[in-house]
C-alpha cells in the first residue's frame, strides 16, 4: 500500500547563507532539499521551502531580513511537521553553519511540532548541545542522512510513523 499525505505541510529547511558559493546553493545540499520536496510532493504534501522560494541561492539576496523571519515564522506556524536537512561539510568536517535553521528548530519545538532531523547518525562531533539535546524536550525522528541519500522515502515512513503515533490513543496502567 503506498502512503500518501494530502492534508500534511512539511516545512522543509536547512543551511541557505553559509552554504551559498557565489550565490549557488552548495551543489549536494540541494540535492537532498529538492529530492525531499519533489518526494514529499510526489505523495500530496504541500512544502514549504525557503531554499525553493529563494531559487537555490540565486535570490537570497533579494529578501530582507524582516521578509524571511515573517515568512519562516508563519510556514512554521502552519506546518504540521519540520524537516531540517543538516549537512557535513566534507572540507570542514564538520556540520554546515545554519543559524536559521537553528531558531526555527526553537520555533518547531515551542510550536510543539514533530521534527525530523536529516543528519549523520550518531550526531557530528560540531552539533551543539542544544541540537543533541532537542529529543529531551521536543518531538524529534533522527534520520541519518545516509539513509536519506539511498531511500528518500525513509522522510515518508517517518512521517507515517509520526501520524501514526499521534493518533494511536496513549494508554496507561491503572492502579
Amino acid at each position: 500500500m503506498s502512503i500518501i499525505f494530502p492534508d500534511v505541510k512539511v516545512f522543509v529547511g536547512g543551511p541557505i547563507q553559509h552554504a551559498l558559493k557565489l550565490r549557488l546553493l552548495d551543489n549536494k545540499l540541494q540535492v537532498h532539499i529538492k529530492s525531499a520536496i519533489h518526494h514529499l510532493e510526489s505523495l500530496g504534501a504541500e512544502v514549504f521551502s525557503a531554499h525553493r522560494t529563494e531559487q537555490f541561492g540565486e535570490t537570497t539576496h533579494l529578501f530582507t531580513p524582516e521578509e524571511v523571519s515573517r515568512r519562516d515564522r508563519q510556514w512554521m506556524e502552519q506546518c504540521d511537521i519540520f524537516v531540517a536537512i543538516l549537512p557535513v561539510c566534507p572540507q570542514q568536517k564538520q556540520l554546515i553553519r545554519t543559524d536559521g535553521t537553528h531558531i526555527e528548530l526553537g520555533w518547531a519545538s515551542a510550536l510543539k511540532r514533530p521534527i525530523i532531523l536529516v543528519t549523520e547518525k550518531p550526531f557530528d562531533n560540531s552539533a551543539s548541545h542544544l541540537l543533541k539535546g532537542l529529543s529531551t524536550i521536543a518531538q524529534v525522528h533522527h534520520v541519518p542522512l545516509n539513509d536519506f541519500e539511498h531511500d528518500p522515502a525513509i522522510l515518508s515512513h517517518t512521517i507515517q510513523y509520526i501520524a501514526e503515533e499521534k493518533v494511536t490513543p496513549k494508554t496507561s496502567a491503572v492502579a
